[in-house]
């Protein structure tokens, strides 16, 4: 039973750390229909939650047909670059096929998509990407995300690409870590880590990131739109500062370049969002860095 009146948004991979975020940002302003493949891992507090395989059409169908949802927020996605780079075939049918499929319900329910992507999607040459620089993908991960914008471009139903980049945040049980939680665990530890000083993010808190798709959905925004934080720092910096913020050794911080390090998929290096269309269309204020460090719980 829904609330007559309220946009109804469903979400896809609601057991993640955006889905999570979304649902305790609503304060009650959506309908939400919360779905993922499997059981839901949280406590629902009255959230309609509905087991949903975005690779299986016909479960997405009855989902769609049941709750007939204005909006998706389509957050269900392989993310682990270095495992997408292992494992190609999977990542391409989760990230591509699974988002066709998506697309293919929300031209058959006229239902507004909204996609996350990410900043991967550019080679990191110059950073400060605004929504019409050019796309040049350099691992499995991002050539997916591309390839995935791409489908929705050409589709016939009403959609938003919201790009952010390097999501941070927290919940309990979360099956998956970041930036801020791993360095917290080992530097807490007094483990030395190797962090990388030539790639440059504008990290985004989940709870930023969440209200900005919220914002889409209520101002019914279309096209492009990058929602990330506002502060670009190299993940040295970025590290650096959590050491501060948590009165950890700074000598256990060890400097290496991307080369180095030796990950799996290659990464670009400068990929700063320009975010100045969100705050100026949809009126999108993200958290500075320090108050999104306050925020997220020492664990």
């Amino acid at each position: 039973m829904t609330n007559k009146g309220k946009t109804k948004i469903l979400i896809t991979g609601a057991n993640g750390l955006l889905g999570q975020s979304i649902i305790n940002v609503n304060n009650d302003r959506f309908d939400i229909c919360s779905t993922s493949r499997g059981e839901s891992i949280y406590e629902l507090n009255g959230i309609l939650f509905k087991s949903m395989d975005i690779l299986n059409s016909e479960d997405i169908d009855i989902i769609f047909s049941n709750f007939e949802p204005d909006v998706i927020i389509h957050a269900a996605a392989m993310t682990n670059v270095d495992w997408c780079e292992a494992n190609p075939i999977y990542c391409n049918r989760v990230n591509i096929d699974g988002t066709q499929n998506i697309i293919t319900a929300c031209e058959k329910y006229s239902a507004h998509l909204i996609f996350i992507s990410t900043d991967f999607i550019f080679d990191g040459k110059i950073g400060g990407y605004s929504e019409t620089a050019q796309e040049n993908p350099l691992s499995v991960y991002g050539k997916s995300k591309s390839a995935a914008e791409k489908l929705i471009q050409a589709s016939n139903c009403k959609w938003t690409i919201a790009r952010t980049s390097l999501v941070i945040g927290y919940f309990p049980y979360l099956m998956s870590t970041n930036i801020i939680l791993w360095a917290r665990k080992k530097l807490g530890k007094g483990d030395e880590i190797n962090v990388v000083d030539d790639q440059v993010r504008t990290p985004t808190w989940s709870m930023d990131l969440a209200e900005g798709c919220l914002l889409i959905a209520k101002k019914k925004a279309l096209g492009i739109y990058n929602i990330s934080g506002s502060e670009k720092f190299s993940i040295i910096e970025l590290v650096r500062q959590v050491a501060i913020h948590g009165g950890f050794d700074l000598s256990l911080i060890d400097r290496v370049n991307s080369a180095t390090l030796g990950q799996l998929a290659m990464r670009p290096l400068i990929s700063d969002l320009d975010i100045s269309k969100a705050k100026r269309n949809l009126g999108f204020k993200p958290h500075s860095f320090e108050e999104v460090l306050d925020s997220i719980p020492y664990i």
